[in-house]
């Protein structure tokens, strides 16, 4: 007997769609979008077809009473996203559980929106292995809460003198959304020797895997300005990370502008960077609250970067979440907690600017699932289109929420937005027709 799941009266919002109407699930996957204008005449025939699923629906989530309220438009409705896809975050598992475990960064995740995430390599042992990386799949897929997909290293123990077993990768696979390993990074730890990277290169390219250059050796932009030399010469998916100056964000405009063909990048940029400024570092403590790799910039450069976001030169927003203990963040260990407070960042902080919803979903979902194979078949991701998974974060736009890093799920309470007001919560989430996340009576 077939799962049916009735989502009514919300605003579908993904890359290309936003519209009032209806999503109806039938066992994890969507199979009809209904709209239904907010103005007469009205959808009729798409009515009659929404009752009657609505009759025979398992469950029935109405937007007009979702959130304790009844709303008389589009633009009040909650809205209904494809649930987020994050390319950079840091599980801590294994090796680290006083910081993270998979169940709290897999919890976080959900809370979050999101239904899809990378973790790095930089565990204890380091992740330089596909069935190290399969086995962490396997345990985050157990758990039911969201899709992993671990990075694998690119030398053996992030040493830097030996690949690690990106050579025994397979070729590229259609884009079906089973597991095989869709990122490779050194994380921090840029390789130096240029021989080497190449060779990396070769292998990724082979296997059709990006590679993420965190671009940290000899200063952002020097390393930039070599990530992109390395794409140009190696034809492999070069990804950069965590993207924070006006010139690094300058180059990569430059390099995309380039005749067809001849290098394949990507970027991302973090909320973090999007939002806060060094003056905010130092008011945390530069060197411990406030310190994150790379560091919190200045309001020219963090224009410069919302500027790449709305003109299309930023492809994806990554959380770069990075939970540590109490101890550890005052002796100076770099990151934030990311993974809960994304969306409402960047809600927050991109409206002003002329980022909207769609865009927002471009970047938080369409865009990373594509840049990890993740975004055609059956099992595909990142919009809400029939066929597709049924993925989704539901989330008020209206509701205005203080940060309390104590309601974390994640174990890391590190965050640089503690007690700030944000717009924008994540009431629900939604993994594969299944509710993971229900934070209606939280926020």
């Amino acid at each position: 007997m077939s799962r049916l799941l009735a989502l009514k009266n919300f605003r579908i919002v993904d890359e290309t769609t936003d519209l009032r109407g209806a999503v109806i699930v039938e066992d994890g996957r969507i199979a009809e979008i209904i709209p239904v204008p907010d103005t007469f005449p009205e959808n009729i025939e798409g009515e009659k077809r929404l009752n009657r699923f609505c009759a025979g629906a398992g469950m029935v989530l109405d937007g007009l009473f979702f959130s304790g309220q009844s709303p008389h438009n589009a633009a009040e409705l909650p809205v209904l996203m494809p649930a987020f896809v994050d390319l950079h975050a840091h599980f801590r598992d294994p090796g680290f559980p006083e910081k993270e475990t998979l169940e709290s960064a897999c919890l976080a995740a959900a809370a979050g929106g999101y239904g899809t995430a990378v973790c790095m390599a930089n565990t204890k042992p380091v992740t330089g292995a596909g069935a190290q990386a399969a086995a962490l799949h396997r345990r985050a897929a157990a758990l039911g809460l969201i899709d992993l997909y671990p990075a694998l290293s690119l030398t053996k123990n992030m040493e830097g003198r030996e690949l690690s077993e990106i050579t025994r990768l397979p070729g590229p696979a259609p884009e079906d959304g089973g597991f095989r390993v869709r990122l490779l990074s050194e994380d921090g730890k840029d390789l130096a020797d240029d021989g080497l990277f190449l060779a990396a290169c070769a292998e990724a390219r082979r296997a059709g895997i990006p590679v993420s250059c965190h671009c940290d050796l000899g200063g952002e932009n020097a390393a930039t300005r070599r990530a992109i030399a390395m794409a140009a010469s190696s034809l492999c998916h070069i990804h950069i990370a965590h993207v924070s100056t006006k010139e690094a964000a300058a180059m990569i405009r430059e390099a995309k502008s380039r005749p067809a063909g001849s290098l394949n990048i990507s970027c991302e940029v973090t909320p973090h960077h999007l939002a806060l400024v060094k003056e905010d570092a130092d008011a945390l403590g530069a060197e411990s609250r406030g310190r994150v790799n790379p560091p919190l910039r200045g309001e020219e450069d963090r224009l410069a970067l919302i500027g790449a976001v709305a003109e299309g030169t930023v492809d994806a927003i990554a959380t770069d979440h990075a939970p540590h203990t109490e101890k550890d963040k005052e002796a100076g260990a770099p990151g934030f907690t990311g993974l809960e407070t994304a969306f409402a960042v960047c809600y927050s902080t991109l409206g002003a600017f002329g980022v909207g919803l769609s865009k927002l979903s471009s970047l938080m979902s369409a865009a990373p699932a594509r840049i990890l194979g993740l975004a055609g078949g059956g099992e595909g991701r990142g919009r809400i289109a029939p066929g597709l998974r049924a993925d989704f974060c539901i989330a008020d736009t209206g509701r205005a929420w203080t940060v309390d890093p104590a309601a974390f799920k994640s174990r890391g309470k590190n965050s640089p937005f503690a007690g700030r007001e944000l717009r924008g919560a994540v009431l629900m989430t939604i993994h594969g027709g299944r509710i993971v996340f229900d934070g209606r009576d939280n926020v």
